[in-house]
């Protein structure tokens, strides 16, 4: 009979380890989220185009490469592909200025929104998937090359 009690106990502690495992899974997998979360908040295409309507100042950049950004870009963008140049932009603006950043497919434009957040920027918004997924879900796209208005005298 004490036999036949150690095997019941030897099944409820696993059981009850399994419990606490399905119970922790979530939790734990919550707090191993990115980070970045906290830093910038990334939206799909519909949501990030509502955001970006409803800010006021606000700046749409394009973080691809020069002739990325000739190919196919979103209405109002401006193109700033590289560090160096995005530090340059900051300096011209205002910290509370909402900036909504975006790049092929969502990955160099997370890698902007962590150096904006770096130099002090906490209003950012980075669109989920990129200019891909804004395709996807029909939304417009210009292109070929940017047109400069000239200037009457």
């Amino acid at each position: 009979m004490l036999h036949r009690y150690r095997i019941k106990n030897k099944y409820g502690i696993r059981s009850l380890a399994f419990s606490i495992f399905l119970f922790l899974a979530p939790v734990l997998a919550a707090a191993a989220r990115d980070p970045d979360s906290l830093k910038f908040k990334s939206l799909d295409p519909h949501y990030f185009h509502l955001q970006y309507l409803k800010e006021n100042p606000a700046w749409l950049i394009d973080v691809r490469m020069s002739f990325e950004y000739r190919g196919r870009r979103i209405r109002d963008a401006i193109n700033i592909p590289s560090a160096k140049e995005l530090y340059a932009f900051t300096d011209t603006i205002s910290k509370n200025t909402a900036l909504f950043l975006y790049c092929t497919d969502g990955f160099r434009s997370k890698q902007a929104a962590r150096l904006l957040y770096d130099k002090g920027f906490r209003n950012l918004f980075n669109l989920e998937g990129g200019i891909i997924a804004w395709k996807k879900d029909g939304f417009p796209l210009e292109k070929g090359r940017v047109k400069i208005k000239k200037r009457k005298r």
